[in-house]
């Protein structure tokens, strides 16, 4: 994705695919049911929702904003990354008609929460932005060194706070329920789902284990020397590379050598490199 991504064709090609997904969550999914799950979108669906102001004006209103608070409190680096964003998905959200398609509110949210996040992973893996209220969190980080991700939580929170006082209590916990599954789905989309476990092993019994991994060509295997912390013995330790759906049977077959081996297993969202089939 990254040497694609390079060119300026596909790079733009690839923003305007990722700003098309976003608009169509807004217009199709959240803002006929009047949720508003943060961000700046979301503060322009409360705004229609209470005076009646297009969502496109508002959103934009509030990104140029957003980008004046960036100049002046960020770089000019950051300010450029997220300028063409900030201009187009306003226009776009003008442009796109809203409509309700879908009548179920929890569904539309719930479709329109995964549309959502694959076009904002889209933007990150493309390293642009829709801009918005992406912009305060990089404030908290510079100046109180809040982690962005708390800062984006926290702004969402707020956003999907006056929900209760714009269309009820209903629309408050969907709005919740709508930034916690748009997190859940771009955590997938951004890491891949081709998932895998790295599972690190310690066994007396390592010479039979690393016969019986060895026997399973699909698996990568490594051995690593190690020292332990108390005992300050040298031994090694096997990490092993297996695809999400071959764990279980894995571990079984380790615990068939050695009962007592010590198993840490974690989570691998990408490997790249190395000999793994």
């Amino acid at each position: 994705m990254q040497k694609l991504t390079q060119h300026p064709m596909i790079r733009g090609g690839f923003m305007l695919v990722a700003l098309a997904l976003i608009v169509v969550s807004i217009n199709f999914f959240y803002a006929p049911h009047g949720v508003a799950a943060g961000g700046a979108t979301g503060i322009a669906i409360l705004t229609q929702e209470a005076f009646g102001v297009p969502l496109g004006l508002t959103t934009l209103i509030v990104n140029v904003l957003m980008l004046v608070l960036a100049w002046v409190f960020l770089d000019r680096a950051t300010t450029k990354r997220i300028l063409i964003g900030s201009l187009l998905l306003p226009a776009m959200l003008a442009v796109m008609p809203q409509v309700k398609i879908v009548e179920d509110r929890l569904l539309a949210v719930i479709v329109g929460s995964v549309i959502f996040a694959v076009g904002v992973a889209i933007n990150y893996r493309i390293d642009a932005s829709s801009g918005g209220t992406t912009v305060p969190p990089m404030l908290m980080q510079k100046y109180f060194h809040i982690k962005p991700a708390i800062g984006l939580f926290v702004v969402d929170l707020v956003v999907c706070f006056f929900n209760i006082f714009v269309s009820g209590i209903e629309a408050f916990v969907l709005a919740i329920f709508a930034i916690s599954l748009t997190g859940l789905v771009m955590n997938y989309v951004e890491t891949g789902l081709d998932r895998k476990k790295a599972v690190y092993v310690m066994t007396p019994e390592i010479d039979a284990m690393k016969q019986m991994l060895d026997e399973t060509p699909e698996h990568g295997l490594t051995v690593q020397p190690v020292i332990g912390g108390h005992s300050g013995k040298s031994s090694e330790m096997l990490m092993v590379v297996v695809d999400q759906q071959d764990f279980h049977a894995t571990v079984e077959r380790i615990r068939e050598i050695d009962p007592n081996a010590f198993i840490l297993a974690v989570e691998a969202t990408e490997v790249h490199g190395g000999w793994l089939r």
